[in-house]
């Protein structure tokens, strides 16, 4: 089967192994990389021979990605974890935003992946936005250009290529387009200060590809998004601002494409717009991966894609696989422990109170009362499980009880009321570790706490911090290093206040 527009399709796999039938269906359509999500990823050793295998058959110019931008959003958990970009804009430093570009790379080139859709430039202008929040680096435009740019860079320094995201712009939109597409209807003069702007600084920095919004910008373009636009993609990225990396697009499998592009019909109209890579994700099945190379094919046929503009795409790609080979790098026991390091450090400096936290004795009683898990959805992969912050308390808090939390199941409120009249001197922590809102079952107890010593830690959204009414702690983050720097900071308060 020849079907050469089919290597500017990026696809996903359904496990952490290549079977020998998904082996040859990747050499026969002859994609041109591989998007790798958490559930590929096993052991080392299983993940580094899938990416060999990949490339065994696609050829050593295949693209090898993933999502390991730093907090909520990674992929391979088994390594340093880079933190927020939120966390990062609070540290403020370019060499840190830059180190934790270089951190998430080495976890990826260690495995012969070389290429992260990250970091996202978007500006977290809209607090309700479901999607973007602590994955921006800030609200101040030239903020996010200064550490996001530098985040791109060090990771590209490190071997691994970068996509900054989402091109033009999704931290204004109340909409996650996994679900629906937004609009942002702003006039260019607004744009060009606030979402553009940090865009600008990455093309100027020759950051290496650009990933695309699945979002309306009337201004640009009134009927089509970003993804699918010639004027976003050709007129202003290309043309007017001079960009000559990749643009990639989102997944087209996301509801603000598919719902009006199925069966991969999105694919020759994003070339065609401008894009060089289209992301294809099928979560499972492998068909929708064929449907978007016969879509690419059709469109050759019939004349509505060029074989110029394939071959155009193709020459980025191939570029950036010269550039990025993806040849392993081993991640040295000494470098790992100097990264792990630094995020204990960026998680120590990034830990923001609110109010006055009461005194806890590691040899008196705690009460932890914390939902048992969390829910995810849109690009969140897995959350922070109630159980494992009680071990990560516990390190410092030996005498610690728990009640883990189910909104639809009783058990939990019941027995945080009997910890509650069991130790009626014991101060109490609330924990809310989701990413969409604070539990009924929080609401109620934080209520019954108030005439208590008691402290709301905020492990996923700073916006939760003000709703339970009690002194908070916001971590920027639930991953080990902020875990292991909220228990030292709540076992020696004073010291870690003094630091703010």
């Amino acid at each position: 089967m020849n079907l050469p527009a089919a290597r500017t399709l990026i696809v996903d796999l359904p496990g952490p192994d290549l079977t020998p039938e998904q082996g040859r269906f990747l050499a026969r359509y002859n994609f041109g990389g591989v998007c790798l999500f958490a559930h590929n990823f096993s052991t080392p050793d299983r993940t580094a021979r899938l990416v060999a295998e990949i490339r065994d058959a696609l050829g050593y110019d295949a693209l090898i990605a993933t999502d390991q931008e730093g907090g909520a959003v990674l992929r391979r958990l088994d390594v340093p974890l880079p933190p927020t970009p939120q966390a990062l804009g609070r540290v403020g430093s370019e060499a840190a935003a830059r180190e934790a570009g270089a951190i998430a790379a080495r976890g990826l080139i260690e495995l012969g992946l070389n290429w992260n859709f990250a970091p996202s430039l978007d500006v977290n202008i809209n607090p309700l936005s479901p999607v973007i929040g602590e994955r921006s680096f800030g609200t101040d435009p030239a903020e996010v250009a200064r550490l996001g740019v530098a985040w791109a860079l060090g990771s590209e320094a490190a071997g691994v290529l970068s996509s900054v995201k989402h091109f033009p712009g999704h931290g204004d939109t109340a909409q996650d387009s996994h679900l629906t597409l937004p609009t942002v209807d702003k006039p260019v003069a607004e744009l060009e200060q606030t979402e553009w702007l940090p865009f600008r600084a990455a093309v100027r920095s020759g950051v290496g590809s650009i990933m695309t919004a699945h979002i309306v910008y009337p201004a640009l373009d009134a009927d089509r998004p970003a993804t699918l636009s010639p004027a976003a993609l050709t007129g202003l990225l290309r043309e007017k601002w001079g960009y000559q990396g990749i643009i990639v697009t989102d997944a087209t499998d996301m509801r603000a494409i598919a719902d009006a592009h199925p069966h991969g019909e999105a694919a020759p109209l994003a070339l065609i717009a401008g894009a060089d890579a289209v992301l294809s994700c099928g979560h499972g099945p492998l068909d929708t991966h064929a449907e978007h190379a016969q879509a690419l094919e059709r469109a050759l046929n019939e004349g509505r894609l060029s074989p110029e503009r394939v071959a155009e795409a193709q020459a980025r790609l191939s570029a950036a696989a010269l550039r990025f080979p993806g040849t392993p790098r081993p991640y040295a026991a000494a470098q790992r422990q100097t990264d792990e390091a630094a995020l204990l450090a960026w998680a120590q400096r990034t830990l923001e109170w609110h109010g006055s936290p009461p005194r806890l004795e590691p040899q008196h009683p705690v009460l932890l009362f914390a939902p048992r898990t969390s829910q995810v959805g849109g690009p969140y992969g897995d959350a922070l499980g109630g159980e494992t912050l009680a071990q990560a308390l516990r390190l410092q808090f030996p005498h610690l009880w728990v009640a883990l939390l189910d909104d639809d199941a009783p058990e939990g409120q019941r027995a945080a009321h009997e910890l509650l009249a069991r130790f009626p001197d014991a101060p109490v922590l609330l924990a809310t570790t989701g990413r969409w809102g604070v539990p009924e079952s929080l609401r109620e107890l934080a209520a019954a706490v108030r005439s208590r010593p008691a402290l709301h830690l905020v492990l996923w959204n700073p916006e939760d911090a003000a709703d339970l009414g009690l002194p908070a702690v916001i971590t920027h983050g639930f991953r080990a290093a902020n875990m292991q720097a909220l228990a030292m900071a709540l076992a020696n308060p004073q010291r870690s206040l003094s630091n703010h």
